[in-house]
């Protein structure tokens, strides 16, 4: 299968690590990754923030570079879920104000062939043991979008027990929001750090050596907490733990290798 990379900004900027592994495991599947150079940010920021008309542009343009696509791959809930629950009315609305009148059909016609990461394994394809090797004890975080807008379910926890070597730690508190959300941890700090307070306790008190997700939003406000307390607990989003194998693992121990999961 032909699969186009939908990488997210947060991806691209500060965790391109995660990106790479992604392709590393699509093709280790056998599909093809394609990477539209076009493309740009989902516009949930400006979405969520008030900044709706400015998020406009950002749907046509990603209709039309994704929409010859088999399937598009998205390594974040938040931003698949923006476009599953807001891209539609975002078509009509540019309809509305005389916008290509086209656009709700076409990205009525993309939207089910656009997955979370995750999805895509466990959905999509049908697989929980993509061949991981990965010999830690990991505890997993449930993102808010992940959980209530996309309905992953138990699909990620799947994968990772399917993972050789990994020891899958259930936190106390998987329902819970981190309390990231955006700029929500901006506008309204102290009860961000709150959630983040109590996230970060249930962590620490699994004893696993690190924190996944399929969300790096949610990690990096997660990975802040416990490097300020000198945990030495880490994050590191799910598709790195599933790219890494055997051979992998024996590269980085004789040191042949760039470490990037």
């Amino acid at each position: 299968m032909k699969v186009a990379l939908f990488i997210t900004c947060y991806n691209d900027t500060l965790f391109p690590s995660t990106g790479k592994a992604v392709v590393e495991v699509l093709e280790r599947l056998g599909h093809t990754v394609e990477f539209p150079a076009g493309q740009t940010c989902c516009g949930q920021m400006h979405w969520n923030t008030g900044y709706q008309v400015e998020a406009l542009p950002l749907l046509p343009r990603f209709v039309a570079q994704f929409e010859h696509a088999e399937a598009v791959v998205v390594p974040s809930s938040s931003c698949v879920a923006m476009m599953r629950e807001h891209y539609p009315m975002m078509a009509e609305r540019i309809v509305a104000e005389g916008g290509d009148a086209t656009l709700p059909q076409r990205t009525a016609v993309l939207l089910p062939r656009v997955w979370e990461f995750s999805e895509f394994l466990t959905k999509k394809l049908g697989l929980t043991d993509i061949g991981a090797y990965y010999p830690h004890r990991v505890t997993y975080h449930a993102s808010c979008h992940g959980l209530r807008s996309l309905g992953l379910g138990d699909g990620p926890q799947k994968l990772l027990k399917a993972v050789r070597g990994l020891e899958l730690v259930e936190i106390s508190n998987l329902e819970q929001c981190c309390g990231f959300g955006g700029t929500f941890a901006v506008k309204n700090a102290d009860v961000s750090s709150a959630m983040l307070s109590d996230k970060t306790r249930a962590v620490l008190n699994t004893g696993a050596e690190e924190c996944t997700a399929c969300d790096n939003s949610c990690l990096m406000h997660i990975q802040g907490a416990l490097h300020r307390q000198r945990t030495g607990v880490t994050t590191r989003h799910i598709a790195e733990i599933l790219a890494h194998t055997e051979a992998s693992e024996a590269a980085e121990e004789a040191g042949e290798t760039e470490v990037n999961v």
